[in-house]
């Protein structure tokens, strides 16, 4: 759409373009068109780009709406108010693009949240503001009278700076009768003016002639350029130079040295003598660049490099040359020199990365936008096609935009445990031969993502805790890892809440959230709790929180704190002494009562061995107790000279450190044959004493390694459960059975009678998944045999059931 105002001006019709909108949204770039004149005051209205981008006024500030122009500087603006592009300064079509035929500024124009990039391009339309110019504004020639009618005189034509009709120059000539002006067509436009003799001159009649050349523009209103010309009409010389060819053209390569042949020019002249002696030189309206950059040989009229060739700078020199004779005065002829300039790859690519979005996120999708690269290269043809590359591999790719725009993208999926900085290097490479390049160094950190959960380093610890622990004491310490960084890596540890047996979890133990200290809150009994079973959870910080568990075993050691107990069965009462009555007439050997008891402790703290104090004034007792049997029995035949009353002492006494002990006292009467009951007789004592049938022996075996002075100790925990008809039978967590005890120090084996220990890892019935097995026993087992393994008990290495 356009817009075209008229303002009348004090009777006169002024025509002002205030404002020309012209948008198209070509199918398939994407890219957004305007167009503005050149020399628009600052405010002028270019486009509602915000509209036209289909963006929201309200979300310009929050995505940081922002146009980038390389080399622009700030000639256009955007109000972020309205979402209006429009003139921020004076914008010179003639110093933006020179001569070209197209002129544009080319806008990026970014949005970010998410990331966005538009292409913009503002045609800059070509005004009427400047007039033609010519090279000079005087140009002085001498003429002899005797010129050939038909004689030409070269005129450098005006240049306007504007394009188009704005630059479409005509020519008119100021009225005389001499002279007319010549002015080549479209297709000759590289000739020159030229000044056309009409008429004899006459240096008598007039000796000089001035004349004024206008050039005019084809604009509307229309601006002028004058050169005036200086005629001297001069005598005698006739014949001017004249080159063999009006027009020379020749080809060199940028970049050529200093003294390289550009081409040789030729003139000859008709005359004779010093009016045929021809000097070459450029033209008196040549530009400074142009003697700068060539040099003329005045006697040979060879054309030298003395300057720099750039083709990026100047892709065709028209040069004006002359040749002058020596006459008086001299005669003059012209030609023009068409170099063209041939371009060599001498420019590597320029390489800008802007709006980079980095961090990365580990978990962004492919095809997430991280930078916008731009490349140039002011060769031409292939070597100005500059391609991209992306150097080492890594899960980025670039991909082209528009013309020599680039997006460096994601490719694949990130991991920051794997990989948390990626350096990249863009390499931008023309298409010379050879091929010239650029680097530009791209670091891309990735933002870590909480997609690692906490890990121990094994599923499962055991622990050894000697019982009667001071309460708070520090057991163990639990530590987990997590490869993910900050919060994300931030470990904190809790217990995983449950029940042992009536109380909960947190009763028995706590774990320090941040060091993961397990602590023990209150001294834990062996006799009560020999295993405790729990799960210690690890969550880190990140949201949402991942987390694992790892799970504790630990085993009370048993402490000797538990005296021996003597068990009410028997002949002994528990508590006090008893009174057995025994038969003179008994043999060696017979028993007469048996000391039971137990121990709560375990293992060597539960082994009991019974002992016989000495009788008082240090008499010989003819009774002796089994040491691992507890059984009273008589040494030797009972004779008239035996106390008819004796009283046994029976010392109790545990393997711990220190032992514990426990006494039972047994008065023994001894009375006449037929007497004392047949209870314990010899033939029938096993029978008449209460005695427990070893019906079986199920042995238990725990082994439980644990790290000592960095060896592995095998600690062997072996329970026995020994079913009795004299003891109640409970659950595996009650008291009630047998202990077999073993000690791997002295290798003896022996039974006691205790309470069964309970072992419990939190809710559900204790374990039974245990290794076992039951050694068969002869039933009738005599009481030599036995009196012969219990003494082999003694001895270390052996064992005795």
């Amino acid at each position: 759409m356009s817009f075209v105002a008229m303002i009348y001006c004090q009777g006169s019709w002024c025509l002002l373009l205030l404002l020309l909108l012209f948008t198209i949204w070509e199918a398939g770039s994407g890219q957004l068109h305007y167009s503005v004149p050149e020399e628009a005051k600052h405010g002028t209205f270019v486009g509602r780009i915000a509209q036209d981008l289909g963006l929201e006024l309200a979300e310009l500030v929050p995505r940081l709406f922002r146009v980038a122009s390389k080399d622009r500087g700030d000639l256009l603006e955007v109000n972020l108010q309205n979402g209006i592009l429009f003139v921020n300064s004076r914008i010179d079509r003639e110093a933006l693009c020179g001569r070209s035929a197209e002129c544009s500024i080319h806008l990026e124009v970014i949005v970010d949240r998410p990331l966005q990039v538009f292409h913009v391009e503002v045609e800059v339309r070509d005004i009427n503001d400047n007039p033609p110019v010519f090279p000079t504004t005087q140009k002085n020639f001498f003429v002899s009278e005797t010129r050939a009618l038909d004689s030409r005189f070269s005129l450098e034509g005006a240049s306007d700076a504007d394009i188009g009709t704005n630059a479409l120059l005509t020519y008119k000539l100021s009225p005389n009768e001499y002279f007319s002006l010549e002015v080549p067509t479209t297709d000759e436009q590289v000739k020159p003016l030229e000044l056309v003799l009409k008429k004899p001159l006459d240096r008598e009649r007039s000796s000089e002639l001035h004349l004024v050349v206008k050039a005019t523009d084809g604009a509307k209103p229309e601006l002028t350029g004058t050169l005036e010309l200086h005629i001297t009409v001069l005598d005698v010389n006739d014949n001017a130079p004249v080159f063999d060819r009006a027009i020379y053209r020749a080809k060199l390569v940028e970049n050529a040295r200093n003294g390289t042949l550009v081409i040789r020019l030729n003139a000859s002249d008709l005359d004779e003598g010093p009016n045929s002696q021809i000097l070459y030189s450029f033209a008196t309206d040549v530009s400074p660049k142009t003697e700068a950059t060539f040099h003329i040989d005045s006697v040979s009229g060879e054309i030298k490099v003395s300057g720099k060739i750039d083709f990026e700078e100047t892709n065709l020199w028209k040069i004006q040359a002359e040749a002058v004779d020596k006459g008086s005065p001299p005669m003059f002829g012209h030609c023009t020199i068409l170099v063209e300039v041939l371009d060599v790859n001498d420019n590597a690519p320029e390489l800008i990365i802007t709006s980079l979005s980095l961090p990365v996120r580990e978990d962004a999708q492919p095809n997430t936008v991280i930078a916008l690269i731009s490349v140039s290269d002011p060769d031409s043809g292939v070597n100005g096609q500059v391609t991209c590359s992306l150097t080492p591999t890594v899960p980025f790719k670039i991909v082209s935009t528009f013309k020599n725009y680039y997006s460096l993208v994601l490719d694949s999926s990130l991991d920051r445990e794997r990989a948390p900085t990626y350096h990249l290097v863009v390499t931008a490479r023309d298409g010379g031969s050879p091929s010239l390049w650029a680097t530009a160094s791209v670091s891309v950190e990735v933002a870590d993502v909480n997609d690692n959960a906490p890990t121990f380093a094994q599923p499962e610890y055991t622990v050894f805790v000697k019982e009667n622990n001071p309460p708070g004491a520090h057991i163990f310490t639990v530590s987990a890892m997590d490869a993910d960084a900050q919060e994300n890596a931030l470990v904190s540890y809790s217990l995983v809440e449950r029940r042992v047996g009536e109380r909960l979890l947190s009763s028995y133990v706590s774990v320090h959230a941040e060091s993961g200290k397990v602590f023990a809150l209150q001294p834990l009994d062996h006799e009560e709790l020999e295993l405790l079973q729990f799960q210690v959870s690890a969550r880190d910080a990140g949201v949402p929180a991942l987390g694992s568990n790892v799970t504790l075993q630990v085993f009370v050691l048993d402490e000797n704190d538990n005296a021996p107990t003597l068990l009410p069965h028997g002949a002994v009462r528990a508590g006090g002494s008893v009174s057995e009555l025994v038969s003179r007439s008994v043999g060696s050997g017979h028993v007469v009562a048996k000391v039971r008891a137990v121990d709560a402790d375990s293992g060597y703290n539960a082994w009991l061995s019974y002992e016989l104090q000495s009788a008082a004034g240090g008499m010989r007792s003819p009774f002796r107790v089994g040491l691992y049997t507890g059984e009273i029995s008589t040494t030797r035949p009972l004779d008239e000279a035996d106390a008819p009353r004796q009283t046994l002492l029976v010392l109790v006494k545990d393997h711990g450190e220190p032992a514990l002990t426990a006494t039972a006292t047994l008065l023994v009467s001894l009375v006449e044959s037929g007497q004392a009951p047949k209870s314990f007789s010899q033939t029938s004592g096993r029978a008449s004493v209460p005695e427990t049938s070893l019906v079986d022996v199920n042995v238990y075996l725990i082994i439980a390694i644990c790290a000592v002075s960095s060896l592995l100790v095998l600690t062997l925990l072996l329970y026995t459960a020994l079913r009795c008809s004299a003891m109640p039978t409970e659950g595996t967590c009650g008291p009630g059975k047998p202990v077999l005890v073993c000690s791997s120090a002295v290798g003896t084996w022996s039974y006691s009678q205790q309470r069964r220990q309970r072992v419990c890892s939190g809710e559900g019935p204790p374990k039974t998944d245990l290794m076992a097995f039951s050694p068969s026993l002869p039933p009738n087992l005599d009481r030599d045999e036995r009196e012969r393994q219990e003494s082999e008990s003694n001895h270390p290495g052996q064992v005795s059931f």
